[in-house]
């Protein structure tokens, strides 16, 4: 299975890698650039830099997962398209969204309520799904313990899948930082599905995606040639929270996720005391990645951080179970 799972993740490199040079151009001329926020000044270069470059390596790690998927031994079908058709089911929405940014001509695309409402559903058909077909047990964090939920599932579900989504979706806000964060995370995961002998088609779309990000990030490190847009974001934390609650390890978001979950905390936060203190701000800006660019950190660097502290409580989480 070992050679299976590195085989997917080779296939789905290259044929990210391939889309990516092909799409590109294809975005260039038809003038999907990236409207930029107004009041982040290190961006002011990046504006009309091209985006949905989402649909490349999602493309390419579904194409990979269905070569491979038959060759599994256990896929899980039912699990294995569900999870399929969430991420795309995101990815379409996002698509959307960066659609109408381009048509406004401004960084404000569906309504916040519209996306919500869109992830709210998704949220608790998974959630039902999860309780239906008995997948409602959760493992804990560094032991080999797990805790069935039963019917809190839903609710459960429900919370992982909107925090997960939007917290993916706000680190995507510099070069690099979701693809390079997104790839140790997926590899991780994938690795823990491995290890407690989950289902395996999950596994398998873990992996196609690491390998998929890989390759993107050859074009999106800094300065970047394409931006994964909305496109890619919410097919990201769709695909990460469909596959952890799916194989019991939802709650690993939150320690291989750290920093996925910081970017969403430092919103809260930063609203949140702005509005009691009448003003006054926690950070310099938020997300707290952009707090750390205002401070003088290159992009790379930042980027390059969330990467190694990923891989880092990864590598902790996988040895803490084998």
């Amino acid at each position: 299975m070992v050679k299976i799972y590195l085989w997917t993740a080779i296939v789905s490199f290259l044929l990210s890698f391939v889309f990516c040079i092909v799409l590109i151009p294809i975005l260039k001329r038809l003038k999907a650039g990236q409207n930029i926020l107004v009041y982040v000044k290190e961006h002011k270069t990046k504006s009309g830099t091209p985006t949905m470059g989402g649909i490349a390596f999602i493309a390419a790690a579904i194409l990979a997962a269905v070569i491979f998927i038959g060759k599994t031994g256990k896929g899980e079908g039912k699990t294995v398209l569900i999870t399929i058709a969430v991420g795309v089911s995101y990815m379409i929405v996002g698509l959307l969204d960066d659609f109408l940014k381009k048509r406004r001509k401004e960084n404000l695309g569906l309504r916040a309520w519209q996306k919500f409402s869109f992830q709210f559903l998704i949220a608790v058909f998974c959630g039902i799904y999860c309780l239906r077909a008995g997948l409602t047990r959760i493992y804990l964090p560094f032991t080999s313990l797990d805790f069935d939920f039963g019917w809190w599932i839903i609710p459960f579900v429900v919370f992982v899948f909107l925090a997960t989504v939007n917290a993916v979706n706000l680190t995507d806000g510099l070069d690099g930082l979701a693809a390079g964060t997104g790839a140790p995370f997926f590899i991780v995961l994938g690795t823990l599905i491995v290890i407690r002998g989950g289902a395996q088609g999950l596994a398998l779309i873990s992996f196609s995606l690491t390998g998929a990000l890989l390759a993107y990030l050859c074009f999106n490190v800094s300065p970047a040639s394409v931006f994964m847009g909305d496109t890619g974001s919410l097919s990201l934390g769709g695909f990460a929270a469909c596959i952890a609650v799916f194989s019991g390890n939802a709650l690993y978001i939150a320690v291989v996720g750290i920093c996925f979950v910081l970017s969403v905390i430092s919103v809260i936060m930063q609203v949140i005391y702005y509005k009691v203190t009448h003003g006054k701000r926690i950070f310099l800006m938020a997300p707290i990645h952009h707090h750390f660019q205002e401070k003088g950190y290159s992009e790379a660097r930042i980027s390059y951080a969330y990467s190694l502290i990923t891989a880092f409580l990864g590598a902790l989480c996988v040895i803490s179970v084998l």
